[in-house]
């Protein structure tokens, strides 16, 4: 394989470089993922897949999820690059007209002051919007991932498409090993060794609980960033002895939700950045007409 992928240039010459010399090292399919810096995600897919033995049908996932990841984020692109164009452009014209118009009217409005002030007013917020993003990470990096994706669970909008994804995710991880005869109790101690630390973080949670004499699916209920029906699914699915196949047809309908709900969300980015450029525009002529109707008023 790794012959025909050199001699195909299907990839670049240092992945076939890199995967030559993993496997050289005896290294697993999921290091060698790891190796050439994978999502976490992908990386315990892979890993996962050793056990459960679907290994092409989990490459097939991996393939159509990041084919539609790839899809929504050229869509975000395309509809949001023409309307931010105009947004800059119209920022510009601002600035212009602060510096160079507004001074020479010299009778002050409140769409003039609003001129004024709104160019630094929206490099201020952005820099603070950038600045946060950062402070987030490295929180979320530092603390607990479990304790993080609890609070996203509960935010009104970002948390319902974390609850769709995680839980498609999960649903079809753990669908797949308990169809091909794994335990309860080995899947969690399996979760323990995997890269994603979510995933190891309640694989933790899931194991202290079910040592206490817990069944499966009640730690699941408490987790915010799942949805309320995967409780109740894998309590249904455990009472009919048909687990996997229901949780496998429950990430399914996840997938597609959540992918439904993300080009949706698209759909409104671009109609309100048009908003908001129109608003700009008629910022623009009242602050350059209302005092040429005011000086016109006073010549009457």
């Amino acid at each position: 394989m790794i012959h025909f992928l050199e001699r195909s240039k299907l990839v670049d010459q240092t992945f076939v470089t890199t995967m030559r010399t993993c496997l050289s090292d005896g290294q697993s399919l999921s290091q060698i993922f790891s190796t050439l810096q994978f999502s976490e995600s992908v990386v315990t897919q892979i890993a996962l897949s050793d056990h459960h033995g679907n290994l092409s049908q989990t490459l097939a996932l991996i393939t159509n999820n990041l084919t539609s990841k790839a899809q929504v984020r050229n869509k975000l692109i395309a509809v949001s690059t023409y309307p931010l164009i105009l947004v800059v452009t119209l920022i510009m014209m601002m600035v212009g007209m602060k510096n160079y118009l507004l001074p020479q009217v010299g009778r002050e409005n409140i769409a003039s002051i609003v001129l004024h002030y709104l160019p630094s007013g929206i490099l201020s917020v952005s820099g603070l919007l950038i600045i946060a993003v950062l402070l987030f990470r490295h929180y979320f990096r530092q603390t607990s991932a479990l304790r993080n994706f609890q609070k996203i669970g509960t935010l009104p909008c970002i948390g319902k498409f974390v609850k769709l994804y995680l839980t498609a995710f999960y649903a079809r991880e753990w669908g797949n090993l308990i169809k091909h005869g794994l335990p309860l109790s080995q899947i969690v101690e399996l979760m323990l060794t995997q890269e994603d630390r979510l995933f190891r973080e309640v694989g933790q949670d899931l194991l202290a609980s079910m040592q206490s004499g817990e069944s499966f699916h009640k730690p699941i209920a408490t987790y915010r960033f799942f949805t309320p029906e995967l409780a109740l699914i894998i309590e249904y699915g455990e009472m009919k002895a048909k687990l996997g196949d229901e949780l496998l047809l429950y990430s399914e309908l996840s997938w597609q939700s959540f992918f439904h709900r993300v080009d949706t969300s698209l759909n409104l980015i671009q109609p309100f950045i048009f908003l908001l450029v129109a608003l700009m525009i008629v910022l623009i002529y009242a602050a350059m007409l209302l005092p040429i109707y005011a000086q016109m008023d006073i010549g009457l």
